[in-house]
């Protein structure tokens, strides 16, 4: 099961609105807020990298306040 996290720069203002939108989002299993270089740190975990692709790429991104992402994929040891 692919794992990451996705660090998010959003519009002034707009940190908990795009947090609700996130917690909508099937494969999100966390999302927060965060002071200091990104405002918003997100969970995830799909049944495939295919899956995961396509949600960040299509669903988190598109999100209009978003500004910038940044995904970690995490590789358990």
């Amino acid at each position: 099961m692919p794992k990451a996290y996705v660090l998010l720069n959003v519009e002034a203002s707009s940190e908990d609105q795009v947090l609700n939108q996130l917690k909508e989002i099937s494969i999100v299993k966390e999302a927060y807020v965060s002071y200091g270089v990104y405002d918003l740190i997100v969970k995830v975990h799909a049944d495939t990298m295919e899956e995961m692709k396509e949600t960040i790429s299509h669903k988190i991104r598109n999100i209009k306040q978003i500004r910038s992402t940044l995904t970690l994929i995490v590789v358990e040891g």
